[in-house]
């Protein structure tokens, strides 16, 4: 047999690199972030500190983020830490002695410089002299591109892109601007839409009542209060709105813009109160003057049934009140910006023209008319804005911030925190929910016996790191779940309604992977019957022996390697023959199958593939049969070569199964799921038990960061704030559904490493 899949060169490269990284100490890519910051209130200020935040979040050990606020002359802000630099914009001098102190910093690698037409314009030529004597790269964000400058304009915004490593827009339609009225290289320019935040499902009703909008059907409009919002149309919309709809009403959310108060007070806002009498609108309009904490203002959105977007600025390149709106589920009404043409086309949203007050009462009127419309807009939204997620926006900073450094800052994605918060909300006191839709737990998708299976195994390994009692609670319930199905004969059914009924698929599909999932899960248990209630595990024991009765019938390839896996863990004596059984079974599908380019167990790869080899590696450990490690061997480094390319895990897709005539590696793009993943993280730790070689360790970790975005896509499968998995990583999307089989499947690879981290044993221990 070949015992050496991958070149003995190639393993010690592997080896090396990881040795070489853990032993390293990690030096961090210092960042000069130039903009406005908070407590200025500012949208390009939040925008920049929400940036600073997500990578900080993301990449806690690759960069650290120097802020340098920029203030006028009349500006002194208090900021949370004292800034090492400062920027007076209304003093030319100020620029070039920021210049002078940034070159003086050896260990500043990067500038990257937030823009706005506005924040220097103070002096005539002071962001040119800061740009021509600085010595670092630097990176320049352009909130605001406008279209057809005349000349100044462009040989302006051209002088001052020379001195850029690079632009970042965050539109397509502002990309397509600089590079066809600036003449600016399209190699030079790069789309990174304004970040979003990801937000928990949240009951709507239970919102209206906190914030006294019961039975009320909501508009809403928020962001610091000026002319250039153009509220007023919507004003004038609301009559013909109210007679339709009389329960509507309308929010204002939002202070007076602080530079408008400075030069003309609260005239605007006094126009829309006067307006709102004149219409007769006090008892549909609700001013909320304040510039809202952000968890507050993400709540308003969620409630909201419609939100308006009236912009009269026909050349706004971006948004984030938008961006924030859509991102929270809204549905939404706009008026035409560059950033809404983009966005809200495929129907995520309605466009009218400027200043029209009675195209926005219809569409309104449509809106609220027609709760389906409503709901599919808000998928839809979702869907589209999942990629602006600030999650999804550091890692595209990071790896542009990467590529400026010739890749020598190394990404380390930190590691979420584990949060069980949606496995909790997908439980009832039955079992865990197979669907949700979204973050919403979908009751009518029903049970199943395989994620229940799976979900024990994960709180089982929870409890035993954290010994939190409410996880008893959780084991109980998917232990008396697996009790559920199992018949007289000791067979398992695998589906059951939302009834607690078992379902017709049962009869209609072949059960034994199911099967063995529940006795691999018992199994598990069962070794850690020494910390959990003792009932616990002479349940799982009559249940594993009732089913093993007629356990040898049993010859689908994954559901042997599944119940090999259970009865290591048992570590019965009496059960050691059929252990043996399976794993004979497995030696004679690989040696038939085995010829000079494929080392499998069958004449495909398909799904879960990890578990084979990592079957016979616990039979192996059991029985000491070097036939069992050394087909282990070999045939997990063959799937390896297929599944690991460059270092990164792209598993075989399910929209094409890898066939033995195909030697080619996976050609399938998209169709990764997390179970894949997560078994093969699993199958590594079990090697590196065995094998003691670091390779594993690190495959494990870069098969880990796929989850946190180190992917085709480079987005985010795992969503830290619900706690949830995607379904899916699709060739151009992500499935946004968190169903029980992805989020349990997450867990799982994640306490696994969570052992690691703490040197202690694997999972598979």
């Amino acid at each position: 047999m070949n015992k050496n899949i991958n070149s003995d060169v190639e393993d010690k490269a592997i080896r090396q690199s990881y040795s070489n990284k853990k032993h390293k100490t990690n030096i961090k890519t210092n960042i000069v972030f130039v903009s406005t910051f908070p407590p200025k209130v500012c949208g390009i200020a939040t925008y920049t500190q929400d940036l600073i935040k997500s990578l900080h979040s993301k990449f806690g050990e690759s960069f650290n983020s120097i802020i340098c606020p920029i203030e006028t002359e009349e500006e002194n802000y208090e900021y949370k830490e004292y800034p090492e630099y400062k920027l007076n914009i209304s003093d030319a001098i100020s620029y070039l002695e920021l210049a002078a102190k940034i070159n003086k910093n050896d260990t500043v690698e990067l500038v990257m410089l937030q823009h706005e037409f506005g924040f220097f314009n103070e002096t005539r030529n002071g962001l040119f002299l800061f740009l021509k004597n600085l010595k670092k790269d630097v990176i320049i964000t352009f909130h605001t591109v406008l279209p057809k400058p005349d000349k100044e304009l462009k040989e302006k915004v051209k002088e001052i892109s020379d001195f850029a490593k690079s632009l970042v827009v965050m539109t397509s339609i502002s990309a397509d601007i600089l590079s066809n009225d600036y003449e600016i290289s399209p190699d030079k320019i790069t789309v990174i839409p304004h970040g979003t935040h990801l937000l928990p499902f949240t009951d709507k009703i239970a919102l209206k009542e906190k914030y006294n909008l019961k039975n009320k059907k909501v508009l809403s409009t928020f962001g610091l209060l000026g002319s250039g919002k153009n509220i007023e149309t919507t004003l004038k919309a609301l009559p013909e709105i109210i007679a339709k709809n009389p329960d509507v009403i309308f929010l204002i959310l939002g202070k007076t813009h602080p530079a408008i108060v400075r030069h003309e007070g609260e005239k605007y806002r006094d126009f829309l109160e006067d307006l709102t009498c004149k219409l007769h609108l006090e008892n549909n309009i609700r001013f909320i003057n304040d510039y809202l904490p952000l968890p507050e203002l993400l709540e308003y959105l969620q409630l909201t049934d419609v939100y308006l977007f009236t912009s009269k600025d026909r050349n706004q390149a971006v948004s984030g009140t938008f961006s924030y709106a859509i991102s929270s589920g809204c549905a939404i009404v706009s008026t035409p910006i560059p950033h809404a043409l983009e966005v809200l086309k495929e129907d995520t949203g309605i466009i009218i023209d400027f200043e029209a007050p009675e195209q926005l009462s219809v569409a309104v009127n449509t809106l609220l008319e027609n709760e389906n419309k409503r709901e599919n807009l808000r998928s839809k939204s979702l869907e589209k804005m999942a990629p602006t997620a600030w999650e999804n926006s550091s890692i595209l900073h990071a790896l542009l911030f990467q590529k400026f450094k010739n890749n020598r800052t190394e990404l380390n994605y930190t590691l979420p925190e584990i949060n069980l918060g949606h496995i909790q909300n997908m439980t009832t006191d039955f079992g865990i929910i197979q669907f949700s839709k979204i973050s919403k737990p979908d009751i009518n998708s029903g049970y199943t016996l395989d994620d229940n299976a799976r979900a024990m195994i994960a709180i089982c390994k929870h409890y035993e790191i954290n010994k939190n009692k409410s996880d008893l609670e959780l084991i109980s319930i998917y232990l008396n779940f697996i009790k559920f199905c199992q018949h007289n004969d000791g067979s398992f059914l695998n589906y059951v309604d939302e009834q607690k009924q078992f379902t017709k698929q049962n009869y209609e599909t072949n059960l034994e992977d199911s099967n063995g999932r529940a006795i691999w899960a018992l199994g598990y248990l069962i070794s850690l019957k020494e910390i959990l209630p003792q009932e616990f595990s002479e349940t799982a024991e009559k249940i594993i022996q009732k089913n093993l009765i007629r356990a040898e019938k049993i010859h689908s390839t994954r559901a042997m390697a599944f119940i090999i896996k259970g009865l290591y863990y048992q570590k019965s004596e009496k059960n050691l023959p059929l252990l043996k059984e399976f794993a004979n079974r497995l030696v004679k599908m690989y040696q038939h199958e085995t010829k000079e380019n494929w080392h499998w167990f069958e004449s495909y790869l398909t799904y879960g593939n990890s578990v084979l080899p990592e079957a016979l590696l616990c039979a192996w450990m059991v029985t000491k049969d070097e036939v069992y490690k050394q087909i282990a061997e070999e045939s997990f480094q063959f799937l390896l070569s297929k599944i690991m390319i460059d270092g990164n895990i792209k598993v075989i897709s399910n929209k094409g199964w890898l066939q033995k005539e195909n030697t080619e590696n996976n050609p399938q793009i998209g169709g990764e799921q997390p179970i894949d993943i997560a078994y093969t993280i699993l199958a590594l730790s079990t090697f590196y038990k065995v094998f003691d070689d670091e390779k594993y360790l690190q495959m494990m970790q870069n098969s880990f960061n796929w989850f946190l975005g180190k992917n085709h896509l480079n987005q985010i499968i795992y969503n830290p704030v619900t706690g949830g998995c995607y379904d899916g990583l699709e060739e151009k999307n992500v499935n946004l559904n968190q169903g029980a089989e992805s989020t349990v499947s997450y867990l799982m690879a994640r306490l696994n490493l969570e052992f690691f981290n703490r040197k202690t044993t694997f999972f598979d221990d």
